[in-house]
């Protein structure tokens, strides 16, 4: 199916950036919002968001016209009954985000896709409140939306193969890199991201370092910015509520460090709230925090280690392990999705090439080690294990996640 006419609901921060997204491919789209005041703000985000293309020469003041002509605007879900595609952009809350599902359903034409940008909750269970849960799928976009190239492509249960075709066709449209993944709590990259993230949380309560070294040291690594700037920029509410569906799903592996509790009860979200790990404008360590990180070790007994790249790292490791034994993608697109969706190093080809490259043996090495002095969250995923017994050890043995000649 050719998609022609497109609606997104919800016009906050992620939903104005894919509706930008949509009308830089030249495509019409519908914004809804429940109030116009958060319609107009979405669409001064889109505006914005052009106004600096032109800035940088990239478009003339005309072409920024054009494109935001091609946004129409709403506050009546009915006015997207001819949309061949909804993305549903709302905060993630099942009970909510079945309420829209469910009034879409009744408003659409019987062949349109319903598709969710959520970063963790079930397609299936979003299929479910609807009448056409084969046309219900998963599009979750990375922010900031404009600049991140990566969407997940997540089929439900019931999501038909023709859905998932028009979903891959759709999204390459918009000029982005889709990958599949097999639904799971968390899907792939918050579920790689969120043990790495924790990890940092549980370094910074144990006090070898403050969070503006561990930031430091992993943007030397490679990756785009530190750990607690990327929370501070994503919304610690957010992330918390992605780690607590993880911790739901997966248990003692992932059980959230306290410090994100702490924070949360501070109302310390981030830029947004003018604080989170720093302190906005500025972002600046504070006091506050450390007295936060003090009292959120009193309550993780875990076992302390100084703060390494590789205690942080391995995490991601392990964890992509375990999803390549779930098939919940291919090592391929594993790869691809750390490079295009979390800026992992491009030089280092991805989390399990960069496994590969260190050698298996010292993986497993380290999280068995690791394993007796912080406990559960550092079990090595049997892939691991057993790729190690098999002498599959990575670049130095010619095979290990991938092959080499």
């Amino acid at each position: 199916m050719y998609i022609y006419k497109t609606g997104v609901v919800g016009a906050g921060a992620m939903g104005a950036e894919i509706a930008q997204v949509i009308t830089f491919a030249g495509l019409p789209v519908i914004l809804h919002d429940i109030e116009q005041r958060f319609v107009d703000k979405g669409m001064e985000r889109i505006r914005s968001i052009y106004a600096r293309r032109v800035e940088k020469g990239k478009m003339s003041a005309d072409e920024l016209e054009k494109k935001m002509a091609l946004v129409t605007t709403t506050t009546r879900l009915e006015d997207l009954r001819a949309a061949d595609i909804v993305i549903e952009a709302v905060p993630e809350k099942m009970d909510l985000k079945k309420q829209v599902f469910s009034k879409l359903d009744g408003i659409l034409g019987p062949s349109a896709i319903l598709a969710s940008n959520t970063s963790a909750l079930s397609i299936s269970a979003l299929g479910s409140a609807t009448k056409r849960p084969g046309r219900v799928i998963g599009l979750h976009f990375f922010y900031p939306a404009h600049v991140m190239k990566l969407i997940e492509i997540i089929p439900g249960l019931a999501t038909s193969d023709e859905t998932v075709d028009d979903a891959l066709a759709f999204t390459e449209s918009l000029r982005k890199i889709p990958i599949r993944v097999n639904e799971c709590a968390g899907f792939l990259i918050n579920r790689l991201l969120m043990p790495y993230l924790n990890e940092c949380a549980y370094c910074l309560e144990e006090g070898s370092e403050g969070a503006r070294a561990i930031d430091e040291k992993i943007v030397k690594f490679g990756l785009p910015m530190g750990p607690f700037t990327l929370v501070d920029t994503l919304g610690l509410d957010i992330c918390k509520d992605v780690g607590e569906v993880l911790h739901a799903s997966y248990g003692a592996r992932m059980r959230p460090a306290a410090l994100w509790r702490k924070l949360f009860e501070k109302k310390r979200f981030g830029i947004k709230s003018g604080a989170g790990f720093y302190t906005y404008p500025g972002g600046k360590e504070d006091p506050e925090l450390q007295a936060l990180a003090q009292s959120a070790a009193s309550e993780d007994k875990s076992g302390k280690s100084p703060f390494a790249l590789d205690r942080v790292l391995y995490q991601m490791i392990n964890e992509a392990a375990y999803c390549l034994e779930e098939r919940v993608s291919t090592a391929r697109e594993i790869d691809l999705g750390m490079v295009a969706g979390l800026g992992f190093p491009q030089e280092k080809e991805g989390i399990l090439r960069y496994a590969d490259s260190i050698g298996l043996d010292t993986v497993l090495e380290k999280l068995t080690s690791y394993h007796h002095e912080l406990g559960e969250r550092f079990w090595p995923a049997p892939r691991i294990r057993r790729m190690v017994e098999a002498g599959f050890l990575g670049r130095k043995t010619k095979q290990g996640f991938f092959t080499y000649s």
